[in-house]
């Protein structure tokens, strides 16, 4: 079977970079490539002033993207920048994933996520892969397990 193909934005912190490597290849092994444009050390922007680099480097990256993902480790919820690309990203219209890093133990999400994301999943590469294409919109614990009723789903204007 071929490989589909994503086009995807990971909002992370930068400790978690190795993190995404993980992330994509564990939905390669569920029949999905994801091209991912996020910022890592190993592509660094190099800029210094915060609204180029949101401007000029960031809203570009996730305008380009299908589907922001978010990658859920105990010290995302602090990242100023993983907030602000939740933020830009819903404000464009895009999906937006939040994905548990693998043994997290239900860290505690960042608000935008919460005010804003459509899925929200453990390190299930099936579930990952469905929340993606929009084929789920229930969130659960890191453990898979379901979580608490959400409301209706949002539309953006």
């Amino acid at each position: 079977m071929k490989n589909q193909i994503r086009n995807i934005f990971v909002s992370h912190i930068h400790e978690d970079d190795s993190g995404i490597a993980d992330l994509k290849n564990l939905a390669k092994a569920h029949n999905m490539e994801l091209r991912d444009s996020s910022i890592r050390s190993s592509n660094p922007n190099n800029a210094t002033n915060h609204e180029y680099i949101k401007s000029g480097i960031l809203a570009p990256a996730i305008r380009h993207a299908g589907t922001l993902v978010v990658y859920i480790s105990p010290e995302t919820k602090n990242s100023e920048w993983v907030d602000w690309e939740i933020r830009y990203a819903h404000k464009c219209g895009k999906r937006i994933v939040g994905v548990y890093e693998y043994g997290a133990a239900d860290c505690d999400i960042p608000d935008a996520l919460e005010d804003y994301g459509d899925a929200l999943v453990g390190w299930n590469g099936r579930r990952i892969v469905a929340a993606i294409q929009g084929e789920i919109d229930d969130w659960q614990k890191s453990t898979d397990e379901p979580q608490r009723v959400r409301p209706i789903k949002r539309h953006s204007c």
